[in-house]
């Protein structure tokens, strides 16, 4: 089954829409594009978007994420080689530059891009030429460039993990995509449309308190996580989904709730201290979302609304760890 989102960019967020419009108007340039936001928000869709709005929607559109790629094999990958170019190279190799030619090339995750291969992709986008590992000669090339960062670049910059001149050539528009939590409009029509589209035969009623467990959900996962969790209940839905058929760390309770039934002891004794108040009720806290998730912590470090990296920073100052 294709990914649903590869049809429809569904919305009817205003922050959305007015960046449509903008994405409208950039897709009929030549220029490149940056989009930014966190993983899951949909990144690869606004770039199928703005492949199909552009003047190269008849050629290839090329799509690599560059996270998933060993660093060993991100040259040839790429940049392509001849045969006998290095051990074990018996045939030659196109590289993804040179298959999309005429078309668009989508880098996805150009925040995980070796810093050593930076500059032989700078060379690409200012030559318009690329020369495949042990070629002679550089091929011509006219692509239009996508890329996508989960990161902020500007900071790689100044912690010298990405090149400036590189940024400069990629950010000619950056796009600045919101988060699912930013746009909870959304969740609504996304929960409808993941619905038809994995379950086009049933008629399926989200319940309202389960339609607000799914809205008050912080969503860590963004639009991919929404995608996977609707077409995980939508199979086993009998018609409606209520509160129950929602995953424990969707429907549990929010971290205000949990604090204030984290521990009576905290407020009925008087000889506490503010320090001890405050452990007490943080290990608490903690001891709560660890049980509802069945240890499970990323579930619990989301329920809380916690990285998963200051979760377990806290379970280890209160010795929960064991």
């Amino acid at each position: 089954m294709p990914n649903p989102s590869s049809y429809n960019l569904v919305t009817k967020n205003k922050s959305i829409l007015e960046i449509l419009q903008r994405v409208s108007t950039i897709a009929v340039s030549e220029g490149s594009v940056l989009l930014i936001g966190e993983t899951g928000v949909g990144k690869e869709l606004f770039a199928e978007y703005i492949h199909r709005k552009s003047n190269r929607n008849h050629q290839n559109l090329i799509k690599i994420s560059l996270s998933s790629l060993p660093t060993n094999l991100i040259e040839s990958e790429l940049f392509g080689h001849v045969k006998g170019a290095f051990t074990g190279s018996d045939h030659a190799k196109k590289g993804q530059f040179e298959l999309a030619n005429k078309g668009t090339i989508f880098l996805d995750d150009i925040d995980d891009f070796p810093l050593d291969l930076q500059p032989k992709l700078l060379r690409v986008l200012e030559s318009g030429e690329i020369t495949p590992i042990g070629a002679q000669k550089p091929i011509p090339l006219d692509i239009r460039l996508i890329t996508a960062s989960k990161l902020d670049l500007s900071e790689m910059i100044i912690q010298g993990r990405f090149r400036m001149d590189l940024f400069y050539r990629i950010n000619v528009f950056p796009i600045i995509i919101p988060p699912l939590r930013d746009r909870t409009d959304d969740i609504p029509v996304l929960v409808e449309h993941y619905l038809n589209y994995y379950e086009p035969t049933k008629e399926i009623t989200v319940v309202e308190e389960a339609l607000g467990a799914l809205m008050n959900y912080s969503w860590p996962g963004n639009v991919r996580e929404l995608r996977n969790v609707i077409q995980r209940i939508a199979l086993f839905a009998n018609g409606k989904i209520s509160l129950e058929n929602l995953p424990t760390e969707i429907k549990g309770d929010r971290p205000l709730n949990l604090f204030l039934k984290a521990c009576g002891r905290c407020f009925k004794n008087n000889n506490l201290t503010y320090e001890e108040i405050m452990n007490c009720v943080e290990e608490h806290l903690l001891e709560n979302a660890l049980k509802r998730s069945e240890d499970n912590q990323s579930k619990a470090a989301r329920a809380l609304g916690l990285s998963l990296s200051t979760f377990r920073d806290k379970v280890k100052k209160h010795n929960l760890d064991k």
